[in-house]
């Protein structure tokens, strides 16, 4: 057990021991101290920057800008503690439009380490130099326009925060980090790093395309996805990443906040929600992406680091944010094996939720066969093939339709026979969509329902070189999963469940979005309200953001300081247990002021139903119903990944193929 502390009376702390205080939030390891600097000489307007480390850091950083540089006599103060060219009153401070404002770095490293501060204005006939603190003398020095700071022996004078320093290249690795993330930032400025004399990392001014290709990779720069949007104050633009280019971790992740790289959880959940519906759970997407808004906006003196900020309004830029990402992922429809997508018109009208008709697509017509007369229902899959051995397969389509058919019912959204170009989906009578014949089972479903035959597609040569369909045609079934098809630049393979039921997924999610849009929230009145135990940032909750929660179909009154009773909740939802509900809405309310709990939990439950509907495996399929599927894969969002994240095809290239039948060698 610890013994007391000895008692002292209060007095006033000498200079030197409150700027090693401040080190210890402001210079946590080396890299903290590099980005001070980096920030420091951005702000001073270089447009050249170079940095030099010696054992990770510990023993030496060196910085030199070609910046503004500093006057002789002001060098002093730029050793002081909370001295600083960049605030002077409050308005500056609720302001900032400056990376660094706080007046402490350099006081901070100088109580730590040696430090040696040379600078030389544009004006002045040659450089000028001070050592150690504030209280140093300013001598004559050699040198060009712009600033080095030169940091010498981390913690010399404080061996206890030595010793909790990792290794020579951990170290290393954690300043070089910083580098990057502020290069990512300013493609418009060149960085050069170098490590015990040996250049490591050297980026020239260019577009924010090549910078970011330079330090994420060429695998990003091959898969990604340009975004540039604004609304009112706000503007968001960079790169987000295909789902091909996920990784296992999140370390290709940078989000910047008026040129200053942040980790904030509003910016973050926001990207994730964005990605949902495309990407594994286990996976993390990459993303260089930047937020500007007026400073008076965001908050950006919440932490010693600036790593985190807060915004007036978190909710406004958390849809802003989400919404801008979803519509970038939105226009994934016919890439290629990680290759960047071209957004893709509706093939002549074509949508996701619109029956494909052969007589409508005048460019389609030209390169089928004369004699070819449509076989199909909206669906490019006809009627069903339903076996009494289906249970296997999540149960077939009639039960899943039973199943989740009730949440679509009522006055809410769209019943249970409503048809979205889905065989088997209109009922339960054995009739087909748009005119086409029902197949010869009993009713109800039970029966075996053959597909129909039809004349083969034959494809111009004009057609495959103009690129008009980026997946081609059909050739073949493979093992009765997979659809060969040949593009112009080579062999695509198709996942048939798992494109369908992307296909599916889309269709129900935007049947349901036409079925509410403008009405609104329906709500289920609870007969019993459910209480439950709440601690007090819950009641604070739901008192707080009460009109939020009521837009979002809840009705959520405080019974006591420690109680919670549900009344209603959204129709949707009506099923789902209220309470875990309720607690996960407020918690995205209050972290991120709106819940995406409801879009979530309804789109799980049509992922469920668009999965349980879905083509199977073994099913065996008409070229005409294989070429059907490629052209609404290629009018439907997001189609390169079904809604579990995985892809739907992959594209191989003849050079591919050739190499390796070794043709050519």
């Amino acid at each position: 057990m610890n013994a007391p502390a000895p008692h002292r009376p209060i007095q006033a702390l000498p200079d030197q021991l409150i700027s090693q205080i401040a080190a210890g939030e402001v210079v946590e390891r080396p890299s903290a101290v590099v980005k001070e600097l980096l920030e420091n000489a951005l702000d001073a307007g270089s447009t050249q920057i170079t940095v030099r480390l010696e054992e990770g850091g510990v023993k030496r950083i060196a910085i030199t800008d070609n910046g503004r540089g500093i006057a002789p006599e002001q060098m002093p103060l730029a050793l002081a503690r909370h001295a600083t060219s960049k605030i002077a009153s409050l308005d500056d401070l609720e302001n900032v439009n400056t990376l660094g404002f706080r007046g402490e770095a350099l006081a901070s490293i100088a109580s730590v380490a040696a430090v040696t501060l040379t600078s030389r204005t544009a004006d002045a006939p040659h450089a000028w130099e001070i050592t150690g603190s504030h209280l140093g003398t300013v001598t004559p020095s050699s040198g060009a326009h712009g600033t080095t700071i030169d940091v010498r022996d981390l913690y010399f004078n404080t061996p206890a925060r030595r010793k909790f320093l990792k290794s020579e290249q951990t170290e290393f690795g954690h300043c070089a980090d910083v580098v990057r993330r502020i290069a990512l930032a300013r493609p418009d400025v060149s960085f050069s790093l170098a490590h015990n004399g040996k250049t490591v990392d050297h980026w020239m001014v260019g577009e924010m395309a090549k910078r970011s290709a330079q330090i994420l990779g060429e695998n990003f720069a091959t898969a990604r996805l340009p975004i540039d949007e604004r609304a009112g104050p706000l503007r968001i633009h960079g790169y987000a990443g295909l789902p091909t280019a996920s990784k296992a971790r999140a370390d290709g992740q940078y989000f910047y906040v008026n040129g200053r790289f942040v980790r904030d959880k509003v910016l973050m959940h926001a990207v994730r929600a964005a990605y949902e519906d495309v990407l594994h759970g286990d996976r993390f997407p990459s993303y260089v992406l930047a937020l500007d808004l007026d400073p008076a906006l965001v908050d950006v003196n919440v932490h010693p680091s600036k790593i985190e900020v807060r915004f007036r309004d978190s909710r406004a830029v958390h849809q802003f944010v989400f919404h801008a990402v979803q519509r970038a992922l939105a226009q994934t429809s016919a890439t290629s094996h990680g290759s960047v997508p071209s957004p893709l018109p509706a093939a002549d009208g074509l949508t996701a939720s619109t029956p494909w008709r052969p007589q409508e697509q005048t460019s389609f017509g030209s390169i089928l066969n004369p004699d070819y007369q449509p076989t199909f229902s909206a669906s490019p899959f006809g009627q069903p093939q339903r076996q009494f051995g289906d249970a296997g397969n999540h149960g077939g389509v009639a039960q899943s339709t039973e199943r989740y058919g009730a949440l679509f019912s009522g006055g809410s959204a769209f019943g249970a026979r409503a048809n979205f170009g889905i065989g088997g989906m209109d009922g339960a009578d054995g009739g087909g969509a748009d005119g086409v014949p029902a197949g010869t089972g009993a009713a109800g479903g039970t029966g075996n329902y053959a597909l129909p035959q039809a004349a083969p597609y034959i494809a111009s040569s004009a057609a495959m070189a103009a690129e008009e369909f980026p997946l081609g045609f059909a050739l073949a079934q493979l093992h009765g999963i997979y659809i060969m098809a040949q593009n112009s630049k080579g062999l695509v393979l198709v996942d048939m469940h798992a494109a369908h039921e992307r296909i599916l997924y889309e269709q129900l999610k935007n049947a349901l979005d036409a079925q509410v849009s403008g009405q609104d929230m329906q709500v289920q009145q609870l007969l019993i309200p459910v209480t439950f135990y709440a601690d007090a940032v819950e009641v604070g909750t739901v008192q707080e953001h009460q009109e939020t929660l009521q837009q979002l179909g809840f009705d959520i009154a405080a019974l006591s300081p420690t109680t919670l009773a549900v009344r209603t909740v959204p129709a949707l939802l009506k099923n789902a247990d209220a309470q875990t509900l309720a607690r996960d809405v407020l918690r995205d309310v209050r972290e991120f002021g709106g819940s995406r709990v409801l879009i979530e939990r309804r789109n799980e439950l049509l992922g469920t139903l668009a999965c349980h509907t879905a083509v199977r495996a073994n099913r065996i399929l008409s070229v005409q119903e294989m070429n059907a599927l490629l052209r609404q894969m290629e009018s439907t969002e997001r189609a390169d990944q079904c809604n579990h994240g995985r892809p739907t095809w992959v594209q191989v290239e003849i050079n591919a193929l050739d190499k390796l039948f070794l043709r050519g060698q």
